[in-house]
């Protein structure tokens, strides 16, 4: 297998990234297909996975760097430069879809309750995550073709599960891209931050002993 160097790794980090958080803001905050939001969503992110997978590992979320490696499944010297990455390129994408979006549409802004919001974040990062280890780090599902459309499949499900509740970002650097486009209030980041954070390392505890 092909090792491809740190900045390859954190450049198809940043692409996919950058899509899949460009779709979002452009489909769902900016309501250009908002009922097909999810679905272009998911297609995207599968897309992204599928090209940049063997470069990078197709992370493009700080809580999934966070998870494999916890699991071994991520070099501890990459862990920093694929977080800074992939919220610089969630940064990126918002800013960039705010500019051309500008005279076309509005943003729209979901009000946030804390319970709701943090239980959705919970539960489906935590499926998010698990999904992810057990096609991506486990020795009997090694190889397999159909990581990437169960990874965005999860995706898919929970934003038309929760979408209405919290944004269904499951992902920090998400999260950052909804605060810069103003779709999202700072001060409510934490709802999305702390269980994200916490249905990662979820996840990978119940993954702990299998290999």
């Amino acid at each position: 297998m092909t090792e491809y160097s740190l900045k390859a790794k954190l450049s198809a980090e940043f692409i996919g990234t950058f899509f899949l958080c460009f779709a979002i803001n452009i489909t769902a905050i900016h309501g250009i297909v908002s009922e097909y939001a999810p679905y272009v969503i998911s297609f995207v992110l599968m897309s992204m996975i599928y090209t940049t997978s063997f470069i990078s590992g197709a992370h493009f979320n700080p809580v999934v760097t966070l998870a494999l490696w916890l699991r071994g499944a991520c070099h501890g010297k990459e862990v920093l430069p694929y977080i800074v990455t992939q919220m610089t390129a969630g940064v990126f994408a918002s800013t960039l879809s705010g500019h051309l979006m500008m005279v076309q549409s509005t943003t729209v802004e979901l009000v946030i309750e804390a319970l709701p919001a943090f239980s959705a974040e919970l539960f489906f990062t935590f499926a998010l995550v698990s999904v992810i280890l057990g096609v991506a780090t486990v020795e009997a599902t090694s190889d397999n073709v159909y990581f990437g459309a169960a990874i965005s499949l999860v995706v898919l499900v929970g934003a038309l599960s929760v979408g209405d509740i919290s944004w269904a970002s499951f992902n920090p650097a998400v999260t950052g891209a909804l605060v810069i486009s103003g779709a999202m209030k700072m001060g409510d980041s934490w709802v999305h931050i702390v269980p994200q954070i916490i249905g990662s390392l979820s996840a990978v505890y119940l993954f702990r002993d299998i290999k």
